[in-house]
């Protein structure tokens, strides 16, 4: 029994000494590089993953800041593209030449409404149930540049400027002269002819000038139209002055039938309505001097500042093109 325990232990010491050797082997210091290469690795494998972590962090938040960047730049560069279409359809764009187009009213949509006293040959008279003349064509001529219908409403001469001042017509041509008096209620274009005031009488008058209307002592009556310059100018240089009676008329037609039947003693009226009037009544005759020299122009409103400038601007083109002199042309002869 003894010898079996004896023998057992020799077999357990063995054991233990072979394990030790064991322990001692290149094998073992093998082992122990191969562990530390794992806990390098393991290290590496950490640091690769932080670097990849970082790298990835730092390519993440490159990306995002990138990203801001080209999204800002997008941004920044889409809202100056907008401002700058903006810029360029406000400043030089057609909704700016549209919005010039529209930027006037008219009295009637779509329409110049052109007042006048359709008594006034050539430049306004009445033919086939229509108003025609040179003022008629101009006026026509005017609202074909603008883009609208012509529209003539007769009346008496003075109510123009009341239809005017009124909103009931866009422009008043009717052989207006431009005066101070009415400036101060109508604005002007500018001129597109000259007028000539002249005197008519009876061919054995005893009237040979302007200067007989003047004179001391004279005491005359004198025919005009009513609220024209013939009656502006005559009531002041003869009425006014205690030379003479100024009976007035609403049309140019019946002061110089008054004439005829010896009503008034002469009657002072535009040179052009007064070759038509010599022409068709017999017996009378236009004096060879001028009682005054004025011009004409269309009188509007001064409350619609747009419409003026689109009209005296397309007039002054119809004047520099030729088609103004060209219209006049039609109806008033070289002497």
């Amino acid at each position: 029994m003894k010898m079996k325990k004896l023998t057992a232990l020799l077999l357990a010491s063995l054991m233990a000494v072979s394990m030790a050797a064991c322990g001692d082997t290149p094998a073992s210091g093998d082992g122990t590089g191969s562990s530390d290469a794992s806990g390098s690795s393991s290290e590496s494998s950490s640091d690769a993953s932080g670097s990849s972590e970082e790298s990835g962090s730092d390519a993440s938040d490159s990306s995002e800041e990138s990203g801001t960047g080209a999204s800002d730049g997008s941004e920044e560069s889409g809202t100056d593209a907008a401002d700058g279409s903006e810029e360029t359809s406000g400043s030089d764009g057609s909704s700016d030449a549209s919005g010039q187009a529209e930027g006037f009213t008219t009295a009637v949509e779509g329409k110049l409404t052109m007042a006048t006293n359709a008594a006034f040959p050539p430049y306004e008279y009445v033919e086939g149930g229509q108003v025609a003349g040179i003022d008629a064509e101009i006026a026509d001529a005017i609202a074909d540049k603008l883009g609208l219908e012509l529209q003539i409403d007769d009346m008496e001469f003075d109510s123009i400027t009341e239809a005017l001042k009124g909103g009931k017509a866009d422009i008043g041509l009717a052989g207006m002269t431009i005066t101070p008096d009415r400036q101060e209620e109508v604005d002007f274009t500018v001129s597109y002819t000259t007028g000539v005031q002249v005197i008519i009488v009876t061919e054995d008058s005893d009237i040979t000038s302007a200067d007989d209307l003047l004179a001391e002592g004279a005491n005359h009556t004198v025919g005009v139209q009513r609220n024209t310059t013939g009656d502006i100018y005559t009531t002041k240089d003869i009425e006014d002055a205690g030379l003479g009676t100024i009976d007035r008329y609403s049309k140019g037609a019946e002061a110089v039938q008054a004439l005829k039947t010896g009503k008034v003693d002469c009657v002072v009226i535009d040179n052009e309505p007064a070759k038509a009037f010599v022409a068709e009544v017999e017996g009378l005759k236009i004096l060879d001097t001028e009682y005054i020299t004025e011009e004409y122009a269309a009188a509007m409103s001064k409350d619609n500042p747009a419409l003026y400038e689109a009209v005296n601007n397309a007039l002054m083109e119809l004047i520099a093109d030729g088609t103004v002199q060209s219209i006049i042309d039609k109806y008033i002869t070289a002497e």
